[in-house]
């Protein structure tokens, strides 16, 4: 369970950093520019750790591409 936005447990330690590393994948960038960016438009703490119970139960192409979406509209340029 989450609690605003913190990793509460290992298993949303272990989906946050499974999606960093695919949409760093996705994107052709590296894993610690991905991280920064999420933390910086608050992605990973609004977004990805509070649908943790939402999201992991979704194919790997779908939560790389839900994030990718949210991360364009909160105005990332990829």
């Amino acid at each position: 369970m989450t609690n605003n936005g913190v990793i509460q447990t290992d298993r949303e330690l272990e989906f946050a950093i499974f999606c960093i590393e695919n949409i760093a994948l996705f994107l052709h960038m590296d894993a610690e520019t991905v991280y920064r960016i999420l933390n910086e438009k608050n992605i990973l703490k609004e977004y990805i750790v509070p649908e943790y119970e939402a999201l992991h139960t979704q194919s790997k192409e779908y939560i790389v591409h839900d994030i990718v979406d949210v991360m364009k509209e909160r105005g990332i340029t990829l």
